[in-house]
C-alpha cells in the first residue's frame, strides 16, 4: 500500500503499461495503446440524522487496443497479474484479426502527442475518518431542517471523496499519467404539508475539499430552494423568453458540445453538420476551451488519445470556430485533430455583467427554469422539448413557482436567440457558464 492510499504506485502502473506494449509488439501488433488506472473513494449518506449508507470503492482496470494494419481490437481486464495482462493483449489481437479494416483506425500522428510533464494541481486527496464524514453530512442536513418547520423530510445529505491515478501509453513512445481527485457535499430535502410537497437540492464539488462550500450553507440553501417552490402551479400555454439557471445553462452548452463532436458529425446525426465558420450562436456569445486551468474539473494536459491539449476559441461572436475531434473522428471528417478524445476540456462561456436577478429584470416577463425533466433532445433536427419547473417572472420580478410545464423549441433557434449570459458562473464540471436568457420558447401549460 502506497502512502497515497493507492494499492499501486505510479511506477508500477508505468511498468505494467510498458510490459503490455512490449508484449503486443512481440505478438505481431503493428501498434498498441493502453490505459492502466486505479481509483479509491469513500461516500456516506445520512437521512433524518441516521446513517443510511457507507460505501468504500476500490477499482482498477486495464484497457488494451491493438492494431494489425488498420484492423483494430480492444480488450480489458481488472486483473493486474502479468499473465492476465498478456491474456488481454492476446484477446485484443484475436478480435483485431476478425475486424474489418478501417481507414481511420490507428494511433495519432506522433507530432501531436503530449511531451513532458504538466502539473495542473488536480490532486488533493481527502480521506476523513468515516465518523468525521458522517458528522459533516449530519450538519449539512440539520442546517436544512433548521431553516423552517415546513422542511418536513429529507432525501439525504451525502459526503463523497474520490481519488484516482492512471497511466496512458502507446507504441509511438508516449507515456503519461497523473493522479486526480474530486469531492462533493450534497443535500436534498422536501418541504410542505399534506399533498403540497416540493423537493430541491444543492451540492458543491471541487478537486480540493478546502474549496467546497460549508456543509451548513449547502443544507440551508437546499432548504430555501425547496421552500421557494411551495405553491407552485401551472401556467397557461404561451410563447415567452426563457431564462435557464446556471446549472441548467451548462447542460445547454453540453447539447452544443454533443452536436459539435466528431462522432455526431461524421455520422451525419447532428444539426451542426457543415456549420464550421457560420453563426450558430447570437453575436454576444464567446466560448473558449481552457484545458490547463489549475484545479479545473475538466483540466488535462492530453486527451484520451495522448494528444496534447491546448487553449483555443471555439465560438467567437457567435461564429463556430472549431469542432471537438478525436484522432478517429478527425480522420473520418478529413479535418485536423483538436485533442478532444473523451470530450471537451473546461469550456468557458464569457460571462455578462448581470446576475440572475438582473437577467430576470432584463427578461421582463417569462419563465425562469430551475429544473428540467426528461431527455427530449433530437440532435439530428435540433428539436428540443423537456418537462420543466421554475418561477414565473412578471415585470422583471421573480414571482410564484411554476410546475408541470413543458418548454419546447429548436436548438438552432435557441442558441441564436441567446439574449444575455449571466455573471453568476457556477463551476460544477467541464462547462463554465452563468445563467442563459433565450429570447423565445413555447411553454406548454394548462
Amino acid at each position: 500500500m502506497s502512502s497515497s492510499g493507492f494499492s499501486f504506485p505510479a511506477s508500477t502502473l508505468r511498468d505494467m503499461a510498458q510490459d503490455i506494449l512490449d508484449y503486443a509488439k512481440s505478438r505481431g501488433a503493428g501498434a498498441c495503446e493502453t490505459d492502466v488506472s486505479e481509483g479509491i473513494g469513500q461516500s456516506v449518506t445520512v437521512r433524518r440524522g441516521e446513517v443510511e449508507t457507507i460505501e468504500y470503492n476500490r477499482d482498477k482496470g486495464v484497457g488494451v487496443t491493438v492494431y494489425l494494419g488498420q484492423q483494430r481490437g480492444y480488450a480489458s481486464t481488472s486483473d493486474f497479474s502479468r499473465a492476465a495482462l498478456h491474456a488481454t493483449v492476446d484477446a485484443a489481437l484475436s478480435i483485431a484479426r476478425f475486424t474489418a479494416p478501417d481507414e481511420a483506425a490507428g494511433l495519432p500522428e506522433a507530432e501531436l502527442l503530449a511531451r513532458g510533464g504538466m502539473d495542473l494541481d488536480l490532486y488533493h486527496p481527502w480521506a476523513p475518518p468515516v465518523e468525521e464524514a458522517i458528522d459533516l453530512a449530519r450538519r449539512c442536513e440539520a442546517a436544512a431542517f433548521a431553516v423552517s418547520p415546513l422542511v418536513k423530510n429529507s432525501e439525504g445529505a451525502s459526503v463523497s471523496c474520490q481519488q484516482s491515478h492512471f497511466v496512458s501509453a502507446n507504441s509511438l513512445g508516449f507515456m503519461g499519467g497523473y493522479p486526480s481527485s474530486r469531492h462533493y457535499i450534497a443535500c436534498s430535502v422536501i418541504a410542505g404539508e399534506g399533498d403540497a410537497m416540493q423537493r430541491d437540492d444543492w451540492y458543491s464539488t471541487h478537486r480540493n475539499a478546502e474549496d467546497l462550500a460549508d456543509a451548513e450553507v449547502i443544507g440551508e440553501y437546499a432548504a430555501r430552494r425547496a421552500l421557494s417552490r411551495l405553491g407552485a402551479r401551472k401556467i397557461s400555454t404561451c410563447e415567452v423568453p426563457v431564462l435557464f439557471e446556471a446549472p441548467l445553462a451548462a447542460g445547454l452548452i453540453g447539447h452544443f458540445v454533443y452536436a459539435a463532436s466528431g462522432g455526431s458529425l461524421y455520422r451525419k446525426s447532428s444539426f451542426l453538420v457543415d456549420s464550421l465558420g457560420t453563426a450558430v450562436f447570437s453575436p454576444q456569445v464567446h466560448i473558449g476551451e481552457r484545458p490547463h486551468l489549475p484545479r479545473g474539473l475538466g483540466s488535462c494536459p492530453f486527451d484520451e488519445d495522448g494528444v496534447a491539449t491546448r487553449d483555443r476559441e471555439v465560438v467567437e461572436a457567435g461564429v463556430l470556430k472549431g469542432y471537438f475531434l478525436s484522432t478517429y473522428s478527425a480522420r473520418k471528417l478529413g479535418m485536423a485533430n483538436t485533442g478532444n478524445a473523451g470530450g471537451s476540456h473546461n469550456l468557458v462561456v464569457r460571462p455578462g455583467k448581470r446576475d440572475l436577478v438582473g437577467l430576470a429584470a432584463l427578461m421582463g416577463r417569462g419563465l425562469l427554469v430551475t429544473e428540467l425533466l426528461g431527455q427530449g433532445v433530437n440532435y439530428v433536427t435540433g428539436d428540443y422539448s423537456r418537462g420543466a419547473s421554475g418561477y414565473w417572472v412578471e415585470n422583471g420580478e421573480i414571482g410564484h413557482a411554476v410546475q408541470e410545464v413543458t418548454i419546447a423549441g429548436n436548438l438552432r433557434d435557441m442558441l441564436r436567440g441567446i439574449v444575455a449570459i449571466g455573471s453568476d458562473v457556477l463551476v460544477r464540471g467541464s462547462k463554465q457558464t452563468g445563467s442563459i436568457l433565450i429570447d423565445r420558447m413555447t411553454i406548454a401549460g394548462a
